[in-house]
């Protein structure tokens, strides 16, 4: 199983923006972790209290955030933009097109950033 961890600042904030990008909820371990899956990818919900969130060795604390990033593909970017703006998303970027299409950076609550890429149409 692959799976990917992002730190969340509140699970319950969080799941939502995920459902509204076609994941589902498939376990909750109490109030600090969820997993939510969409087309074979698990994505790990860690929120205060995981082990994810300790205090590192070197006194660092890992937090939400950066540019690392998920990249969901869609089929109609605008559509999806304007369903997460009334929802409250914030953007990183306004849509923007390269070489294999269009992309938008989205932050979840928390402010991870999540990619949302439009494939270029085959005949273009």
């Amino acid at each position: 199983m692959t799976a990917v961890r992002y730190l969340v600042n509140d699970v319950d904030a969080s799941l939502p923006f995920y459902a509204a990008l076609g994941f589902k909820l498939t376990d909750r371990w109490g109030p600090p972790f969820a997993i939510v899956k969409r087309k074979g990818l698990s994505l790990w919900l860690s929120g205060p209290g995981t082990s994810a969130r300790k205090k590192l060795s070197n006194g660092s604390m890992p937090e939400p955030g950066g540019w690392n990033r998920l990249v969901i593909e869609v089929r109609d970017l605008d559509s999806t933009v304007v369903k997460l703006e009334g929802a409250g998303a914030r953007f990183r970027s306004k849509p923007i097109k390269g070489p294999g299409g269009r992309q938008v950076l989205v932050e979840d609550p928390s402010g991870n950033p999540i990619e949302l890429f439009e494939p270029k149409a085959e005949s273009q």
